[in-house]
């Protein structure tokens, strides 16, 4: 009679295939730490599962496995199901995007005989967590002559890394002591130490011979002079690769898992479905979901439109509007993105009977926002069932949960921009410690469950 959730170690037998898909789930993220380098890693993975660029393809049919690459930070997938496509398409959306540091366009100076470089700050952080810890830097540099130049530095051994340097605790009592902890670093103090070397080039005008030596070394190894910062992207992400936690070993600590758990788990669903779907299968993962899903790449852009309507197009031979609106309306879609689980050190901030554990499975949560559910989508009791009856049928372990006490604050993911369009929709993903930190913490059992639940809804969503 009642509602009672399970520690979902004490309800599986197969905790050897848990450990082997958490060992590859690692390694992902060990290569994927960007939007960029995801999609790049995700369309090489894809290939080897029979995926083919939707570019080569005139006509679809039942079975096909096609993909989309959006400006090197979207990647969709799908795979055409029987149904006439008029009938609906489950969608299963992520995002692959991470709170991390940017580079500004004119990030490099000198002073005190010391060369730094100036960020800003992507997404939701604690600025403080950023401060005396190895960065690395990711990304791609447009030279002036138009050459692509990409650029990974602090992953291996054998790497510089980079760091913020914080006030030593003896002098910070002051300066930082009386600080709100939103400001204990502030946005203008995330800067990089990036070089104390000077040049051997004797010219009088070089004044900044330190900034002149890097921008040396920057010339050699890239062929980059500093007017091209301004055409770069390049990321500052914390260095080092992921790592089991425990002495059991249970969990896996790792920048980036929000939302690249719910990214690599989809993207491995749909390429394991084993026979024709019912209704087409769409994995499709995001960019900028971190900074509200705005711009051409991310979740507010028309991208899905865009690729629905060229599947429409394809399969029907013909497209108009009414009938991609009549797809998108008789469609379903899961929102695949994290939830917070509980600490014990901070459970004040949860509602207990209505939060989400580690370890307990996937967790289903109805609605996102804040405070009075604004900014969020509520997915209607019907569409609730439909998806509780699929992850009972499947033995799949879940729970539900919320972000937080109602007035603590919140949060949403890209669930409302699809309900926009009138695709039914749900949020549900793995729970996370430490979420937006540069090392999170999940569970390797709820890393599979999430995979086994997304597979079920493309089996019999």
């Amino acid at each position: 009679m009642e509602y009672k959730v399970k520690n979902g170690w004490k309800k599986v037998t197969n905790k050897e295939e848990i450990f082997l898909f958490s060992e590859e789930y690692k390694s992902f993220l060990n290569i994927g730490k960007t939007e960029r380098e995801f999609v790049k890693e995700g369309i090489k993975f894809v290939e080897s599962k029979g995926f083919v660029s939707a570019d080569t393809k005139d006509k679809l049919v039942p079975g096909n496995k096609i993909y989309y690459v959006n400006r090197e930070k979207n990647l969709v997938l799908a795979v055409i199901g029987k149904e006439d496509i008029e009938k609906g398409v489950n969608y299963v959306v992520s995002h692959i995007d991470s709170p991390r540091l940017d580079l500004k366009g004119n990030p490099l100076y000198e002073e005190f005989e010391l060369a730094y470089m100036k960020t800003h700050y992507y997404g939701g952080i604690k600025k403080y967590q950023w401060a005396s810890i190895p960065l690395a830097m990711h990304g791609v540099v447009i030279l002036g002559n138009g050459e692509k130049v990409e650029i990974k530095i602090g992953e291996k051994d054998s790497d510089p890394v980079f760091t913020i340097p914080d006030v030593l605790p003896h002098l910070a009592a002051k300066i930082q002591g009386e600080r709100k902890a939103g400001e204990v670093l502030k946005g203008e103090e995330l800067q990089i130490i990036v070089g104390s070397i000077p040049t051997t080039v004797e010219d009088e005008t070089v004044k900044s011979q330190i900034k002149y030596a890097v921008l040396e070394i920057l010339n050699k190894d890239y062929g980059m002079v500093e007017e091209d910062f301004i055409s770069a992207e390049l990321e500052l992400v914390p260095a080092g690769s992921a790592k089991d936690i425990g002495f059991d070993r249970s969990m896996i600590g790792a920048y980036g898992q929000d939302d690249r758990i719910c990214g690599y788990t989809s993207m491995r669903a749909i390429t394991d479905i084993e026979e024709i779907p019912d209704k087409t299968a769409v994995c499709f993962l995001a960019d900028k979901e971190e900074i509200g899903s705005s711009g051409s790449t991310g979740l507010k852009s028309d991208y899905l439109a865009y690729i629905t309507g060229d599947i429409i197009e394809k399969i029907k031979g013909h497209f108009n509007e009414m009938i991609l609106r009549r797809v998108l309306w008789n469609s379903q879609s899961l929102s695949s993105d994290v939830n917070v689980g509980v600490d014990p050190i901070f459970k004040g901030v949860h509602d207990i009977q209505n939060a989400a554990k580690i370890g307990f499975g996937v967790v289903v949560t109805k609605y996102t926002g804040a405070r009075g559910k604004s900014s969020t989508n509520d997915a209607d009791a019907e569409y609730v069932a439909k998806i509780r009856k699929i992850l009972n049928e499947e033995n799949i372990c879940w729970q539900i949960g919320e972000l937080g006490k109602v007035d603590e604050g919140g949060g949403g993911t890209v669930a409302m921009y699809l309900a926009q369009l009138g695709i039914n929709t749900i949020d549900i993903g793995p729970a996370l410690l430490a979420m937006h930190s540069p090392f999170e913490v999940s569970s390797k059992l709820d890393v599979f469950e999430t995979y086994r639940a997304y597979k079920a809804f493309y089996k019999k969503g």
